[in-house]
């Protein structure tokens, strides 16, 4: 049985397999796989030097470049838990991290992150602050350096929220990471021909665990942006000759809304994974324009096994089959289920998945943690319709459910039907208050550019299309949606209460 391997051990058995083989690349400079390996030691050992130990958490504040990559790593390598949080947090948020996990140690940039040292002052802990470069050239380093304590010991605390309070911490293993880098190769059919670019942020889990470790298990070189822009994403593509990228949430239709060029076609990439699926038109016109595939597939934080298609089926509008692994063969149980019971075929439920990458929980969140694992069984939170091949159809979000009239109705039906008015360009649907209880509809919709959006036009073909307690009795036209890091809408941004720019649907004539 093939044995599963921590961090360290499969970035050395790619050292030792391509040592001279480029593997990270910026705009800026470049690594070979020897030489990623050789400055995780150095950073490892610079981290055991200043008292950091196996088990303990080191916070960093983690930018999208090589440097904060091989920190990343160092950490993983000592045996160390990563805590990577976003260079644009406040001053709060990064002062309540250190607040929740107590770190003895923090890895930050004193060039670009000054809200970093104001954060220590407020904070009750005050952890040694080391500065990014010092770990890259081995200052202050000596001596030899532990290493996880198995395939199964923590790895990185994921934050799925930067809050002033008690942020949901992702506690994933070593073997959720590798697993997935294993994987994600096998998925796409990618080699060590292939040449990846991303610009995901590594202080989430995409990046990392299918973009950067995925190209290491597959001995590919990786592009790594230090962020996404859409004007400019296919230009790097060609200036590094990428094959593949990751694109998740609206990053592919804000690619799609640049004004097309007679060279859209002329770039090397030849194949895109996102998530969630587009609908079968609007995939075929964006791998038109492009001269891409695209395949889609389905995880998160807590597992990075989910879905993904299946290598020689498109079945457009789905999130696909169970991800298994190429050695390992079937690690990975997908059911749906509602009211305690699995549902039949063609009816919604939430997504249940059973697989070696799920995460050890939510740190020092033991209650919140045995509401989402039980019984070995991650509940997801998505709700998603079963299909007789197998395949999964994302219906929403459990926790957006929208409750009007005494009926339930997924925001992303309703986005849908607005996206499909030839003026609108994308669309973010909520629940606002109503006056007698329950909850009233507000659309906010981006128009196409050069397009004036007439609300009665629209109003008609939502409701020629759907039922009319799904019709959004608001709709508000914005310049551009709220976003995560990631590129999804952040839809807890938008504003709840009547505002003078927003139409009243129901009150039209």
């Amino acid at each position: 049985m093939t044995r599963i391997r921590t961090i360290p051990e499969l970035v050395d058995d790619a050292a030792r397999a391509h040592p001279d083989r480029t593997w990270l690349i910026s705009d800026d400079e470049s690594f070979s796989f020897d030489e990623a390996r050789e400055a995780t030691e150095s950073a490892a050992r610079v981290l055991a030097s200043h008292g950091v130990t196996p088990g303990d958490v080191v916070l960093l504040v983690a930018h999208n470049t090589p440097t904060h990559v091989l920190a990343w790593l160092g950490i993983l390598r000592l045996g160390a838990i990563a805590l990577p949080v976003n260079p644009r947090s406040t001053v709060a948020e990064l002062a309540g991290f250190l607040d929740q996990v107590t770190p003895p140690a923090a890895v930050f940039d004193p060039a670009h992150d000054p809200a970093f040292a104001d954060a220590v002052t407020r904070a009750r802990t005050h952890p040694a602050m080391l500065a990014i470069d010092d770990l890259r050239s081995g200052r202050n380093g000596g001596g030899a350096t532990s290493r996880p304590d198995g395939p199964r010991a923590p790895a990185v605390l994921i934050p799925t929220s930067g809050t002033t309070g008690r942020s949901k911490l992702v506690t994933q293993t070593h073997q959720g990471y590798v697993l997935a880098a294993e994987g994600f190769p096998f998925w796409l059919d990618l080699s060590g021909r292939d040449r990846l670019i991303t610009a995901l942020p590594i202080f989430h889990i995409n990046a990392p665990a299918y973009s950067l470790l995925g190209s290491m298990a597959a001995g590919a070189s990786v592009v790594l942006l230090p962020r996404y822009s859409p004007g400019g994403f296919l230009d790097a593509a060609r200036r590094h000759g990428a094959t593949e990228c990751n694109m998740i949430g609206a990053m592919l239709e804000m690619l799609m809304r640049q004004p097309e060029r007679a060279d859209d076609c002329d770039n090397p990439l030849r194949l895109i994974y996102t998530g969630p699926s587009p609908e079968r038109d609007r995939q075929l016109a964006i791998e038109r324009r492009f001269d891409v595939e695209i395949v889609c597939g389905y995880a998160l934080s807590e597992s990075t096994y989910g879905t993904i298609w299946p290598r020689g089926r498109r079945p457009f509008g789905t999130l696909g089959v169970a991800r298994q692994h190429p050695t390992l063969g079937h690690v990975n149980d997908a059911r749906v289920m509602r009211d305690g019971s699995e549902v039949a075929t063609g009816e919604t439920g939430e997504l249940e998945l059973r697989n070696p990458a799920i995460m050890l929980g939510y740190h020092e969140m033991p209650a919140e943690t045995s509401e989402v694992i039980v019984d070995g069984w991650l509940r997801t939170g998505d709700l998603v319709t079963r299909n007789a091949d197998e395949t999964f159809t994302f219906v929403a979000r459990k926790k957006e459910v929208i409750r009007r009239r005494g009926e339930n109705l997924a925001p992303g039906e309703v986005e849908d039907a607005l996206v499909s008015h030839p003026d609108v360009d994308e669309a973010a649907v909520i629940a606002v208050p109503a006056e007698l209880g329950e909850d009233e509809v507000k659309a906010f919709v981006l128009v196409r550019a050069g397009a004036q959006l007439d609300p009665d036009a629209l109003r008609a073909l939502l409701h020629d299309r759907l039922a009319s307690y799904k019709v959004p009795r608001y709709l508000e036209i914005l310049d551009e949606l709220p976003r995560t890091p990631t590129g999804r809408v952040a839809k807890h941004r938008l504003p709840t209460v009547r505002t003078p720019a927003e139409f009243d649907l129901e009150g039209r004539p």
